[in-house]
């Protein structure tokens, strides 16, 4: 990979311009029910996230658990989408899976295309990534767990939350902040180099 930067001409000034040649790559955005996915795409991409948020009713009450996030107003409905543009040779898409049970339907047409994942981890609530965990290994997919330091959560260490959710000691797990653009570009960063270490070591298989 020639480079890490993830700076793009929109802000520099200039409108953002798709290289034809470009090789995009497609990535998930996963995890439980507010922890994080939303804020994720929206804080790293260079253009205007598109999200499909509905306010949460009392309708929804007896549905969406909002045990650890109370103060969560808004949930996605289908996806959130991204882009970024790491060097004029590579750009990401970005696609945030809707957290409830109720729309996990989507998570198939989302996982069309996909080289791996990101999974969302709150320290809160770690059961709530356990679906988003067996997704993508059930599939094969590479993925990464991030878990998401929110203010006044307990910061558990890398390996133990390793140890609590039994991933494979090959799949990174790092700490990061879904509002902060640079550590969500590392996060992203360590996907990509994961997805090609499990390419490589695919092909050595083979």
């Amino acid at each position: 990979m020639a480079s890490g930067n993830f700076d793009h001409p929109a802000q520099r000034g200039g409108p953002p311009r798709r290289n034809l040649s470009a090789t995009t790559l497609k990535l998930l955005i996963a995890g439980g029910f507010g922890v994080g996915k939303t804020t994720m795409v929206g804080s790293v991409s260079e253009v205007p996230p598109l999200h499909t948020e509905e306010a949460l009713t009392a309708a929804s009450a007896s549905v969406d658990d909002l045990t650890g996030v109370e103060h969560k107003t808004t949930t996605t409905v289908a996806l959130d989408f991204g882009r970024i543009t790491i060097n004029p040779e590579l750009i990401l898409y970005l696609f945030g899976t809707p957290g409830q049970d109720r729309f996990w339907f989507m998570w198939d047409e989302l996982a069309i295309g996909a080289l791996g994942a990101v999974v969302l981890a709150d320290t809160r609530r770690l059961e709530s990534c356990f679906p988003a965990l067996d997704f993508f290994e059930r599939r094969g997919l590479p993925f990464v767990v991030g878990v998401n330091c929110f203010d006044h959560a307990y910061r558990y260490g890398t390996e133990e939350v390793r140890s609590a959710l039994e991933v494979d000691p090959q799949v990174p797990v790092l700490l990061c902040d879904a509002r902060d653009k640079e550590s969500t570009k590392q996060v992203l960063m360590t996907l990509i180099q994961h997805v090609m270490r499990t390419g490589r070591d695919l092909a050595r298989t083979h």
